[in-house]
């Protein structure tokens, strides 16, 4: 489970790579992207079956961005989570954010095994201020149950 200390050194980050972000605005990846900009993040667009997205210019890879970012929102399929961290590791990207469906065992084992500070089972939505309304009942809830970090 992720720590309060980690969810911190994760936002404290300024140019955060979104890998998996959408093209379009109906799904997640595309609102994590816009919200990290809308709080001040340098959000960096990651989709290998893109050019551009919001205008920005999007990258295919983590190791085009090399030296560039100080940590990675991933938001891809399990199955594709190691090769991510493999890349993210040659980037020199040691803060990754698994968004709630994208971690796999193996993913997480490299990045305990190459000391990767990591954030899973939260959604960034809930922990990045400012906090939208169904966040806020979300963050709420998982306080109430426990699930909230420490």
């Amino acid at each position: 489970m992720a720590t309060l200390n980690s969810i911190e050194v994760f936002l404290s980050a300024k140019n955060i790579a979104v890998v998996g972000v959408s093209r379009t605005g109906l799904k997640f990846g595309y609102s994590a992207f816009k919200q990290l900009r809308s709080s001040g993040h340098n959000a960096i667009p990651v989709n290998s079956n893109a050019d551009s997205i919001m205008g920005n210019i999007c990258y295919h890879s983590l190791t085009e961005l090399k030296n560039q970012v100080d940590a990675a929102l991933i938001i891809v399929p399990p199955v594709q989570a190691v090769k991510v961290v493999h890349d993210a590791l040659n980037a020199n990207i040691k803060n990754i954010w698994f968004q709630p469906g994208s971690e796999s065992k193996e993913a997480l084992e490299l990045c305990e095994r190459n000391g990767v500070n990591f954030v899973h089972k939260q959604c960034i939505l809930m922990h990045l201020e400012p906090v939208a309304s169904i966040h806020k009942i979300h963050r709420f809830i998982n306080k109430v149950i426990g699930l909230y970090p420490r």
